[in-house]
């Protein structure tokens, strides 16, 4: 079942609601966010309010170091503002090791939480072919 809650993955209180991506029907794209997106997340996730527990600036490829260390603990950290939990982790790190380097380089363009959104985006493409057939 697909819930109807918005998400805005530029906005800290929308990055950390918790719902898996290929759950959301509507990305929330204006910015800001308009009042209706969630604000439940802060109060219902007190991790949110801590300090994150790592910083990549885009291009920084120990990025994917952290999604490792995150999907071995089987944790939840704070990277660049937003809370990475072990699936998103180890999704992202799974797609990341078929790319190609040229494809790896492209996706290190963009901010964290973009990178790993796509990947999540990948997978739930592939899985989905899988399940049709």
């Amino acid at each position: 079942m697909t819930t109807p809650h918005l998400l805005h993955p530029r906005d800290p209180r929308q990055a950390v609601c918790g719902i898996a991506a290929d759950q959301v029907l509507r990305w929330e794209t204006d910015d800001p966010p308009r009042g209706h997106t969630c604000e439940e997340c802060l109060t219902d996730y007190e991790e949110a309010a801590r300090p994150d527990d790592a910083n990549h600036p885009i291009g920084d490829a120990t990025l994917i170091d952290t999604l490792r260390r995150i999907a071995a603990d089987r944790q939840i950290l704070k990277v660049d503002g937003v809370l990475i939990d072990a699936w998103s982790a180890s999704v992202t790190v799974l797609i990341w090791d078929q790319l190609r380097d040229d494809k790896r380089q492209r996706l290190l363009t963009l901010p964290s939480h973009e990178l790993i959104l796509r990947c999540v985006c990948i997978y739930t493409t592939l899985t989905a072919r899988g399940n049709a057939r």
